[in-house]
């Protein structure tokens, strides 16, 4: 039986998410345009009082973390994008809770369940990793961006009533091989972001090297591009073990529910694309002449290919993988 209550809950949370995420981007987007460096507004105040001549202002101190030159509207920007970011998080996280319990089974059983799912891991990637490296709240606007027009999308083109599962998920196998997609995909997500963020800011950085003249642009704020790099390559460390099972699990439940361990259905085609695209990443990573850019441009190919596969895959063609919508 479905709980009208608890669905109808869930729908407005849903809302709710996206509001705050959206007002996180501006947040962010507000760090970034006007959270001037505390060197630069020395630097100002120091000319408008004394002019050209005027003595220099101490050194603000760099403690490591990137962020020791911001100034305290910056760090106050920050620090409410990042407030209104784990707020969005935890209404996110209720819209699948109470989905769930709605419906009586695992939130994850329609392209509507299984697209919030990916959105909420890739937005719980983030919060991590900039909790731990404060340098990379300054990706959140990039990262927040893209999460807003998915959840829009999702709630006006994947929306569908909370119901029963579909007979043919009605397997322990939905809690092991869709999880861990879910888990695969979100980190990819983050992981294809850093990689799109480090090509800009490396050529940024490669322009500086060749006599440039540092400007006011956004690239000026990101975190450098061997963080960006570094954090591309760790994310996709971490994700890919777990596609790796949740290709190898589909497999498994396939052999289970069709009788054949493999079929080359166009999702298990694209997902196992996929697998070859990241484990092309991470081999790149460790050859020389492919460090930097050129792996960089794997891992983008590597998004590309995951969101052609949740988005064509699944709504255009037809294969196994069809019914009730599902990935």
């Amino acid at each position: 039986m479905i709980d009208p209550s608890l669905a109808a809950l869930s729908d407005h949370l849903f809302t709710v998410s996206v509001v705050l995420y959206s007002l996180a981007v501006v947040a962010f987007c507000a760090e970034l345009a006007f959270g001037a460096r505390t060197d630069r507004v020395r630097t100002g105040e120091l000319v408008a009082a004394g002019g050209v001549g005027a003595p220099a202002a101490p050194p603000v101190p760099d403690t490591g973390d990137g962020l020791s030159q911001e100034s305290p509207r910056a760090r106050r920007l920050g620090t409410v994008a990042m407030v209104l970011t784990v707020l969005g998080l935890l209404s996110h996280a209720a819209v699948l809770v109470t989905r769930g319990m709605a419906a009586g089974r695992l939130p994850w059983g329609n392209m509507y369940e299984f697209a919030t799912a990916v959105v909420l891991v890739a937005v719980l990637a983030y919060t991590v990793l900039a909790l731990r490296a404060p340098v990379l709240r300054h990706i959140g606007a990039f990262v927040l961006g893209p999460v807003v027009l998915a959840m829009v999308l999702i709630g006006l083109f994947l929306y569908a009533s909370a119901g029963p599962l579909v007979a043919a998920l009605r397997s322990w196998w939905l809690g092991v091989h869709v999880t861990t997609a879910i888990l695969g995909f979100g980190i990819f997500f983050v992981s294809g972001i850093s990689s799109v963020l480090y090509l800009l800011r490396s050529r940024y950085e490669q322009k500086l090297a060749e006599g440039a003249a540092p400007s006011a642009s956004l690239l000026a704020r990101l975190p450098s591009a061997a963080a960006l790099d570094r954090t591309a390559h760790r994310t996709a460390v971490f994700g890919f073990p777990i596609w790796t099972f949740a290709v190898i699990a589909g497999a498994i439940w396939a052999e289970s529910a069709w009788g054949r361990f493999w079929g080359w259905d166009p999702k298990e085609t694209w997902a196992f694309i996929a697998w070859v695209v990241y484990a092309a990443y991470l081999h790149a990573r460790t050859t020389a002449g492919w460090r930097g850019r050129p792996s960089a441009w794997v891992n983008v190919v590597g998004l590309t290919v995951m969101v052609f596969n949740l988005l064509y895959v699944n709504m255009v063609s037809t294969g196994l993988h069809s019914y009730a919508g599902l990935n």
